[in-house]
């Protein structure tokens, strides 16, 4: 079975290890969670370290009722206004959703600014009670961590004015357009500088060949390429996906397929799935297409009757007329992976330029056939595409 032309190589050189920490530290809670760690640990270490700072440094000088009293307001203020934070951000997805699309909502969760602000905000409360319990009536004050609460309020002071600023740029069209076509744009250069062959390799013929099923539903999200390669070289087998990235694969269907080369020792299909990774919902871990299909929902989004704003849909144009000169200028390479040897141990499925173009304009053609402008613009991506292209891409340009 030959394999699909992929027009431009995506990136699939990460470990499952490495995808599965990505994973975690992009979670919305981590960063949050590290501060409030940070500020449990410094609320039971600095009160003990009072001795070792003079006391010319100490911001606080007060006895113990008057530390008492700074930090319970502190701790009053800053879980007050980490909630007034949590809701900005709640109303922010929420407009980011219905205004965009559902899918830009894993960037807004992504978004550092957001995670830090919180976390600073929780880390100054959690601070302020750890450091409450080391104020004894008759003791002196813990100058040195009422110090320390002082200057967390002020850099969450700081903190609060960026994010305020920060929330208010990134909910724009341009910020979130050129956010989305930027993650784009990075896996397609991390594609391009993949040692992908740009010839067609030469198929072993198999012996036999097993198809394997998929174990759960979901989208077919990451092949662990370097593991696949070295676990079909040991068996001495090659391993062919039947989805494209991106794709649904309910449970039980077919989707990989082992074919036995001559001496093989055929490997569990549970070592082959679990090198195959399924998600609930697509991510950009290296689905280049998933960056095509927000940025089309996004312009499908204002090309509705209810917000018809063409604008928009003609800025989408630009960034997808942007993703595509790229692909159509980049050679045609082969999505099969060679082991060190050569016999190729993996062949991937890919869509071709004529389907990639589909995606990225198709849709917009039809919702956007009684605008002049999206009519215009689309035909120029056309000619300016079929211009540019490498002659072995021109057949997808129709």
């Amino acid at each position: 079975m030959s394999p699909t032309v992929l027009p431009v190589p995506v990136r699939v050189e990460q470990s499952a290890v490495a995808r599965r920490a990505g994973h975690l530290l992009r979670s919305f809670w981590v960063v949050p969670a590290t501060w409030c760690l940070l500020a449990v640990v410094a609320g039971l270490v600095l009160p003990e370290a009072e001795a070792w700072v003079p006391d010319r440094l100490l911001l606080f000088e007060g006895g113990a009722e008057g530390a008492r009293t700074v930090l319970s307001t502190i701790a009053g203020a800053m879980i007050s206004v980490t909630g007034l934070v949590f809701s900005i951000t709640m109303v922010v997805l929420q407009l980011a959703s219905s205004q965009y699309t559902p899918r830009v909502l894993q960037a807004f969760l992504g978004d550092r600014t957001t995670q830090h602000t919180l976390g600073l905000f929780a880390a100054s409360f959690l601070y302020a009670l750890v450091v409450l319990r080391a104020v004894r009536d008759g003791e002196r004050a813990p100058g040195l961590a009422v110090t320390v609460a002082l200057l967390l309020v002020v850099g969450a002071v700081g903190m609060f004015l960026a994010y305020i600023h920060h929330i208010t740029t990134s909910i724009g069209v341009a910020r979130v357009l050129q956010r989305t076509a930027q993650q784009s744009r990075d896996l397609l250069a991390d594609g391009q500088a993949s040692a992908w062959p740009t010839t067609p390799p030469e198929l072993e013929e198999p012996v036999a060949s097993r198809v394997l099923a998929a174990d759960r539903s979901g989208y077919v999200d990451a092949v662990d390429t370097p593991a696949l390669v070295r676990l079909a070289s040991r068996h001495g087998v090659r391993v062919e996906l039947l989805h494209p990235l991106g794709s649904f694969v309910a449970h039980g269907s077919p989707l990989l397929v082992v074919h036995e080369l001559p001496g093989a020792d055929a490997p569990s299909p549970e070592a082959v799935l679990a090198l195959v990774s399924q998600l609930g919902e697509r991510t950009m871990d290296q689905d280049v297409g998933y960056g095509i299909r927000r940025l089309v929902d996004i312009a499908e989004r204002a090309l509705s009757p209810g917000i018809n704003d063409p604008t928009t849909a003609v800025q989408v144009l630009d960034q997808l007329h942007d993703l595509l000169r790229r692909m159509v200028t980049s050679p045609q390479t082969w999505p099969a992976r060679p082991d060190e040897e050569g016999t190729v141990r993996l062949v991937l499925r890919q869509p071709t330029m004529a389907d990639v173009v589909e995606l990225a304009l198709a849709d917009i053609a039809h919702w956007g056939e009684d605008h002049r402008r999206v009519r215009e613009r689309i035909a120029t991506i056309m000619d300016d595409l079929r211009a540019a292209a490498l002659d072995e891409h021109r057949s997808g340009l129709g």
